[in-house]
């Protein structure tokens, strides 16, 4: 059974030469984590981007992250889908993590649409077996008919979006780690997307949303917590926490 377990994760981001630029007083002034000093002479800046961070997920669970920019969501996510490792702290992954930040996945210009499909699919985890098997449904998807014999670079940008949203959403994931930041193309295309990544999410065994959409939130998630200058400061429902956010909004003003 899929699980994602993270016992007090902490992340620091070291700042090289900092103490020579201006851009670190600007910094200073504009990260969402909390800067830190290190060493004799205080040389060593290290951003701590999240601190003591702890969940405890299993199948069924379906975690909203909710926060300001800069509050730590996409560092969070990153960390769950193995990019960060943690400074202190642990992180135990049972299953296969599915990470889905861009419609894009690394499509390259040179290839052709099916080609991209294979090497796309291959990134994402698939098997060939599993590629041979979800093409027809990209083809489908797409609706690029004879383009996905022709090199990407000849396609418009929403030809690219409708390859590329179709290939990263046709990933079986056990955990799936989802952004809420996805372009979707026009209206038409938009609907068929959002009935797609409801798919998706349906045949995941976990879900990790980060979102500022209270509705979409709601819809996709049983569980919550918010975030703020990397620390959780509050866990729960879906509702208690969206309004905890409100209040927290309404309280700076």
């Amino acid at each position: 059974m899929a699980s994602l377990v993270l016992e007090n994760v902490t992340i620091d981001f070291p700042i090289y030469g900092s103490q020579k630029t201006f851009r670190h007083a600007l910094f200073e002034k504009t990260t969402g984590g909390f800067i830190r000093r290190e060493g004799t002479k205080n040389q060593r800046v290290t951003v701590r981007a999240l601190e003591n961070i702890s969940l405890n997920l299993s199948h069924g669970d379906r975690l909203g992250m909710i926060g300001h920019n800069g509050a730590g969501k996409s560092t969070l996510l990153r960390v769950c889908a193995g990019v960060y490792e943690p400074t202190y702290g642990k992180i135990s992954i049972n299953g296969k993590v599915s990470p889905l930040f861009s419609t894009s996945p690394g499509l390259d210009g040179d290839d052709t649409g099916y080609e991209n499909i294979q090497t796309c699919g291959m990134f994402l985890g698939m098997t060939p077996e599993e590629i041979v098997r979800k093409t027809p449904e990209i083809e489908q998807f797409s609706e690029l008919g004879d383009y996905l014999s022709l090199p990407v670079r000849t396609y418009s940008t929403g030809m690219l979006v409708r390859l590329g949203f179709g290939i990263a959403t046709s990933i079986d994931p056990e955990i799936l780690l989802l952004d809420e930041g996805l372009g979707a193309g026009d209206a038409r295309f938009a609907e068929r997307a959002n009935k797609r990544v409801d798919a998706l999410v349906e045949r995941a065994s976990i879900l990790v949303l980060a979102s500022h959409s209270d509705a979409l939130i709601k819809t996709m998630c049983n569980k919550a917590i918010l975030l703020q200058g990397g620390r959780v400061i509050a866990s729960g429902s879906v509702d208690d926490v969206i309004k905890e956010y409100h209040d927290l909004n309404k309280s700076v003003a």
